[in-house]
């Protein structure tokens, strides 16, 4: 995804053609991760057990005509896995990112509706924490909140979700379930070949209308 894409999209939700109806709230739900690995190239990818996690967001909604609109959020988002296969057993580790899902949403219906959203996003991690590290080996995902550990700070991938909104005059009342994955890679040593996440996120928000 290039920059000037997101710049793009900012200098539109914030334009003056396109504040017919601004609405601004915060956002808040559990999230499902799970993630997938590779310790080699050619390697049969392995599936390992996530955790849930409570995830925060501040959500700016721009909505246009025909049922059309787009909104970034900015997420506190915690993914990462709790490990209970025969080759990690017992191992988790978490990532929290801010992470930043830009999204086109398409609606069905007027003061109660349905809607689909789908986009991109980019995060950025803050910390990583292996809150528990009981096996190690060399089919064994690497730590990445040690001392010596230098994961990837960039997080980047596609999200989509589906849910219903209530319009409620200003204010607006959205349940959602959304899916992410992650085509970015936090394994910035060579020490396995590929690491892969994806979360499973419901979530309830509150928006009010601020520009019309």
């Amino acid at each position: 995804m290039k920059p000037s894409f997101i710049l793009l999209f900012l200098v539109s939700i914030f334009s003056g053609e396109l504040v017919a109806q601004t609405s601004i709230g915060i956002k808040a739900g559990y999230t499902q991760s799970s993630a997938t690995y590779r310790t080699s190239l050619g390697t049969y990818p392995r599936d390992v057990t996530g955790f849930r996690a409570p995830s925060y967001s501040l959500v700016i909604e721009q909505f246009f005509e025909k049922n059309a609109g787009g909104q970034i959020e900015f997420q506190l988002l915690t993914t990462g896995y709790h490990a209970t296969d025969t080759i990690n057993t017992g191992n988790k580790t978490s990532f929290n990112y801010l992470k930043v899902p830009i999204l086109s949403n398409f609606y069905l219906g007027n003061s109660g509706r349905f809607h689909i959203k789908i986009g991109p996003h980019l995060g950025y991690l803050m910390n990583v924490d292996d809150e528990l590290r009981v096996i190690e080996g060399d089919l064994v995902i690497p730590t990445y909140g040690q001392e010596g550990d230098k994961p990837r700070k960039l997080m980047y991938g596609l999200t989509a979700g589906v849910g219903l909104s209530k319009l409620f005059g200003n204010h607006t009342i959205q349940g959602e379930v959304r899916y992410s994955y992650e085509f970015g890679n936090p394994e910035a040593q060579e020490r396995i070949f590929d690491l892969n996440f994806t979360q499973l996120e419901f979530s309830l928000s509150y928006l009010f209308r601020v520009l019309d």
